[in-house]
């Protein structure tokens, strides 16, 4: 696609007009703006309180803990099982684990909902392959292999020893007179630990919508991360056999709904999708893993596989595309061969701007096609209109499935499009929407996590730190980190996560050299004596303006997105919100940042006492 077909008459050569897309876009956006932004949800705590109970793990009973370890890890998920498994590696031996699930696997313990896979490729997506010799059954693993994997992780690098699971954080507070975390727990436990890696990231704690009437309802409730298989029957594979007889509702139309609306649909009475926004939903085609796929593969493999990953996904250029999916086809069209082509015909490197209208363009192209598929597929007009997305390709996550459009081809299942404005109320029978009533049996909630609320709120306690600043204060008119991973005040404290870092599509991938960095610093206080390690204050100033300098485009990108968790339901203006903190030059620059801070030794901008 070439720069010129900006000039003269775009609709003509282009098949569309991009100012006509445009205003669509702002149209679907501001009607979709709500004042309260993230307050329209609902915190799941007092009466909602028993949305964040454990379906799963039988309650065992423990006496409390008053002692001490070397290094706490708050959370056993991915982040977790990395820190934990680069700590070993590299010779740490006291090692706690705390955990409020009843075991490891994070997201993968929580979400069980039928038909629930990763999107990412699974060879690059789960973790530590290598290191466990472990080759995954499908190209996008489903749940249950990868809540396995999780396991064997942790018993990989003997995370259970020493583990305390079914346990969550209640407190956790700097003693400067030892030189010790004290982590207070809901077991009654004060555990005081010399080290704190934080690894409780944001996928873990469910969130309601703040919908009037949602206490009154008289049927049943669940969110979609704590199925409840006693209720509906079958297993994380479907056979949902005691929804036969039941008309159940489901609000939310993301990643997740994606995911197990198929299984609703094929087996409730009758099904109604509640949705506010539509998800982009573009060709999966998973398949089984072949039989001579481990065969071909030399030592280091999975990094090379990442590493070429997150380049295209980045923006970068490789010379081959070793994954070759939905995801790598969606950035090669837009930065890679399209940019080259164009930058052959005007015989020069594009400039900034051009490549900006190109991407543009190219982005308007790939999401007509996507709504284009809607069409084909949907036998009903309308309901093939209301399931197509109008925003920018990464406005939203984007979703890869081939059972999901077709589920609206049954006779049981109807579509409420609320044409943005979301449900209504909710009464003692059903859902009002667009001024009808729905009445059902049972509402599966799939309305995500605690993602755009503040680090404690997600979090569920607070941080105390020296001279009693709490974390709340610290960030209270916005993040301050040095890299995301430590702040001044809060010693011998790790955050690992998405406070002021670059998130990858790879999310483990980015964990990953978070917990190496980490390690890193550890094992250098650990050869030099010191007991001690905080980022300065200069430090912190230092990366607090390169993040300024570097999320101006993304800024830009993420205002003119309709509502969602991406843009902080559209209040941008504010610290929270899934990118609120990201690196805006992305994570092969971040990633080379970490490597090139490393490799002098000088440990610049962390005190060591």
């Amino acid at each position: 696609m070439s720069i010129d077909l900006l000039e003269g008459n775009p609709k003509e050569k282009l098949g569309f007009d991009p100012n006509e897309l445009r205003a669509k876009y702002r149209y679907e956006r501001d009607k979709r703006l709500r004042e309260e932004g993230n307050a329209q949800y609902q915190e799941v705590a007092d009466e909602f309180a028993s949305y964040t109970d454990d379906p799963y793990t039988e309650w065992v009973e423990r006496d409390p803990l008053n002692d001490e370890v070397q290094v706490a890890i708050i959370g056993g998920g991915f982040g977790g099982l990395l820190m934990g498994g680069r700590l070993r590696e590299a010779g740490f031996d006291d090692i706690r684990v705390i955990e409020k699930a009843g075991d490891f696997g994070g997201t993968w313990y929580w979400n069980r909902y039928p038909g629930a896979m990763c999107d990412v490729e699974s060879y690059c997506y789960l973790p530590l392959l290598e290191e466990l010799n472990y080759i995954p059954k499908h190209k996008y693993s489903y749940a249950p292999e990868i809540f396995e994997h999780s396991k064997a992780i942790a018993r990989h690098y003997d995370l259970y020893k020493n583990a305390c699971l079914q346990t969550g954080v209640s407190e956790m507070r700097w003693d400067d007179s030892s030189g010790r975390w004290i982590i207070h727990t809901d077991r009654g436990d004060a555990i005081r630990a010399q080290f704190v890696a934080m690894a409780n990231g944001p996928l873990n704690r469910p969130k309601l919508p703040g919908i009037p009437g949602i206490a009154t309802f008289k049927g049943h409730t669940f969110h979609t991360s704590r199925w409840d298989y006693d209720y509906t029957g079958g297993d994380s594979d479907g056979n949902l056999t005691g929804l036969r007889d039941k008309r159940v509702a489901i609000i939310g139309t993301g990643a997740t709904a994606v995911q197990c609306i198929p299984h609703l649909g094929e087996w409730a009475k009758h099904l109604y999708v509640l949705q506010r926004t539509p998800s982009s939903i573009d060709v999966r085609n998973n398949r089984e893993t072949e039989s001579d796929f481990a065969q071909q593969l030399e030592p280091g493999w999975q990094q090379r596989r990442m590493d070429n990953f997150n380049i295209l996904v980045s923006g970068g250029d490789q010379d081959e595309d070793l994954v070759s999916d939905g995801w790598t086809e969606i950035f090669r069209n837009l930065t890679g061969i399209a940019a080259k082509t164009a930058s052959r015909e005007l015989g020069r490197r594009l400039s900034s701007r051009e490549k900006g209208q190109l991407m543009e363009l190219l982005d308007f192209q790939k999401m007509n096609q996507v709504r284009d598929r809607a069409e084909a597929i949907v036998n009903d007009p309308d309901t093939a209109a209301a399931l197509k997305p109008w925003y920018r390709q990464f406005c939203k996550r984007p979703c890869f499935h081939d059972e999901y459009l077709p589920t609206f081809n049954r006779p049981n299942v109807t579509l409420v499009d609320t044409d943005g404005r979301g449900v209504e109320r909710i009464t003692e029978r059903g859902i009002v929407a667009n001024g009808t009533e729905y009445p059902v049996d049972c509402i599966v909630f799939a309305t995500g996590f605690e993602v755009g609320t503040s680090y404690t709120r997600r979090a569920g306690y607070e941080i105390t730190g020296r001279n009693g600043l709490s974390l709340t204060d610290k960030w209270a008119k916005g993040w301050r980190t040095l890299f995301g991973l430590q702040a001044n005040g809060f010693p011998n404290c790790f955050f690992l996560g998405f406070t002021q870092t670059a998130l990858s599509v790879n999310v483990p991938h980015a964990l990953n050299e978070q917990a190496k960095h980490v390690t890193y610093i550890l094992d250098q206080a650990r050869q030099r004596g010191a007991t001690r390690i905080e980022a300065t204050l200069e430090a912190e100033d230092m990366w607090l303006a390169e993040m300024k300098d570097k999320s101006r485009i993304a800024e830009r990108f993420y205002a003119e997105c309709t509502p969602g968790y991406y843009n902080n339901e559209g209040k941008l203006d504010t610290n929270n919100g899934f990118f609120a903190g990201t690196y805006g030059a992305g994570p092969i620059k971040f990633f080379r940042i970490l490597d090139d801070w490393r490799s002098t030794g000088r440990l610049e901008g962390v005190e060591l006492t």
